[in-house]
C-alpha cells in the first residue's frame, strides 16, 4: 500500500473549539497540570499496589499478578474505550474516569484504615485502576486537539510528556515511599485527593471536547467502529510502519525494564542506592528530551529527532549486554530516556494534526496497544532467553531487533512521507 490514507482518514487539522485559538495558553496550563497532579498519582499507586501485595502474601506469582492488574486493561479494553472517546464527550469521560479512580481509593482506604485489606481486593481495584487508567489516557490525548491551537501543540505535548516523567520517574515513588511509611490508609486516602484535584482542575478547560460525528444516522455497531479506528493505522504506511516500530522499542523497554532489577543486583554488583541513581538515569533523560524535543526538531527535524529513539534504545539495551560498568550503563539508560520522549512527543503531535477528531481517540487507542502490548511480550521474551542463555544475551537479542528497525524506519520515515501525511495525500 502506498502513503496516501483512505478519504475517510484525511485531515489537515483537526478544528478547535470556538475561542480556543485565544485560550490556549490556558488551556496548555490545565492540560499539563491536570497530567501532573494525574500521574503522581498513578506512580504512587504503581509502586504502593504491589508492596502492599508484599505485605499480604510472600508468593512473588501474586504480587506480580497485582502489578499485571494495572496495565492488563490495555490489551483488554483499550479498542472499546476508544470507540467511547470518540462517541462521547471526553471531558466527561475524564470525569468519570476521576470518579471511579475516587471510588477505588475510597474502598482501599477504607480497608486499610479498618484493617481489612485483603488480596482480592487488592486484584480487583488494580483492574479497576488500570481501566480507568486506559480510559483517562485515550480521552486526554484525543481531547488535546479541541483545546489547544495547532501552533502550540508541540510545545503542549512536550510539556504534558515532561510532567508524565517528572511525576512518574521521580515524585511518584518517592512520595509513594515516604506515604506508605507514614501509614497505608494515609497514602491511599492522598491519593484519592490527588484524584479530586485533578478533577478540579478540568473545570477550568476552555472549549467543547465532544467529536462532531462523521456522519448522521444510527451509529455504526462497536466492531465497526473499532475497524475504523484500526483502519486509520493499517491504511497509511506511515503510520502503519510507525506503530509497528514502536512495538519493538517498547518490547525492549519492557524487557529492560523486567531484567534490570535482577541485573543490576546479581551481575552488576549494585547497591540499592545505586540502582536507584540508574533509574534516575532514564528519568533525567525523558526529561531533558521532553524541554528539548522543540530545539531539537528545528535544528535535526522531525525525522532525525525520531530516529534518535532508535538510537538511544539500542543504546540501552546494548551497553549492559557489553559492559557491567556503572556510567556505560546509566549513559544508555539516559540515551534511551531522552529518545524516548522525543519519539513520544513528535508522533503524538503528527497524529493530532492528520488523524480527524471523529477517529482519535480510536487511532489512540490501537497506537497505544501497540506500545503497551508489546512491553509485557518483551519481558516475556527477555525472561525465556534469560532463563536459557542469561540476562546479557537477553539484552543483546533485544538490542539486535531495535537494530533491524533502523532500515524500515530510514526507508519509510522519511521527511517527503512525514510532510505528505500532514497534507493529507
Amino acid at each position: 500500500m502506498g502513503t496516501s490514507a483512505p478519504e475517510h482518514a484525511r485531515n489537515t487539522d483537526p478544528p478547535a473549539a470556538p475561542g480556543v485559538a485565544g485560550t490556549g495558553r490556558r488551556n496548555t496550563a490545565v492540560l499539563v497540570a491536570f497530567t501532573g497532579v494525574t500521574n503522581l498519582a498513578d506512580g504512587v499507586m504503581k509502586m504502593a499496589l504491589p508492596l502492599l501485595a508484599a505485605q499480604l502474601t510472600s508468593s512473588p506469582a501474586q504480587v506480580t499478578a497485582v502489578s499485571l492488574t494495572l496495565t492488563l486493561p490495555w490489551l483488554l479494553t483499550a479498542l472499546h474505550i476508544g470507540v467511547l472517546v470518540d462517541r462521547y464527550d471526553r471531558r466527561g469521560l475524564l470525569w468519570l474516569a476521576m470518579g471511579v479512580r475516587l471510588a477505588a481509593m475510597g474502598g482501599l482506604a477504607g480497608a486499610g484504615a479498618s484493617g481489612t485489606l485483603t488480596l482480592p481486593l487488592l486484584l480487583v481495584s488494580g483492574a479497576v485502576l488500570g481501566s480507568a487508567d486506559v480510559l483517562a489516557a485515550t480521552s486526554a490525548a484525543a481531547l488535546v486537539p479541541a483545546a489547544v491551537p495547532a501552533d502550540r501543540r508541540e510545545r503542549a505535548n512536550s510539556w504534558m510528556v515532561a510532567a508524565e516523567t517528572v511525576a512518574q520517574e521521580f515524585t511518584g515513588p518517592a512520595v509513594g515511599g515516604l506515604l506508605l511509611a507514614a501509614g497505608t490508609a494515609l497514602a491511599l486516602g492522598v491519593t484519592g485527593g490527588a484524584y479530586a484535584l485533578s478533577a478540579l482542575i478540568l473545570l477550568l478547560l476552555i472549549g467543547r471536547f465532544r467529536a462532531t460525528p462523521a456522519q448522521t444516522g444510527p451509529p455504526p455497531s462497536v466492531h465497526v467502529r473499532i475497524a475504523e479506528g484500526l483502519g486509520v493505522i493499517w491504511h497509511s504506511r506511515l503510520l502503519r510502519t510507525l506503530s509497528l516500530l514502536v512495538a519493538v522499542l517498547s518490547a525492549a523497554w519492557g524487557a529492560w525494564l523486567a531484567t534490570m532489577p535482577l541485573y543490576a543486583r546479581d551481575v552488576m554488583g549494585l547497591e540499592p542506592q545505586q540502582y536507584g541513581l540508574l533509574l534516575s538515569a532514564l528519568g533525567i533523560g525523558g526529561l531533558l528530551g521532553a524541554a528539548s524535543v522543540g530545539r531539537a526538531n528545528r535544528v535535526l527535524g522531525p525525522r532525525w529527532a525520531m530516529f534518535a529513539d532508535l538510537i538511544g534504545t539500542a543504546a540501552m539495551v546494548a551497553l549492559p549486554a557489553l559492559t557491567v560498568n556503572f556510567w556505560a550503563v546509566a549513559a544508555g539508560a539516559f540515551l534511551g530516556g531522552a529518545g524516548g520522549t522525543l519519539w513520544a512527543v513528535n508522533v503524538r503531535s503528527l497524529a493530532q494534526r492528520v488523524v480527524p477528531d471523529h477517529l482519535l481517540g480510536r487511532y489512540s487507542a490501537a497506537a497505544r496497544l501497540f506500545a503497551f502490548g508489546a512491553m509485557p511480550l518483551g519481558a516475556a521474551l527477555a525472561g525465556v532467553i534469560g532463563e536459557l542463555a542469561g540476562m546479557r544475551a537477553a539484552l543483546a537479542v533485544l538490542a539486535a531487533l531495535v537494530a533491524v528497525t533502523v532500515v524500515p524506519f530510514l526507508r519509510i520515515v522519511t521527511t517527503s512521507a512525514l510532510a505528505r501525511q500532514r497534507s493529507g495525500r
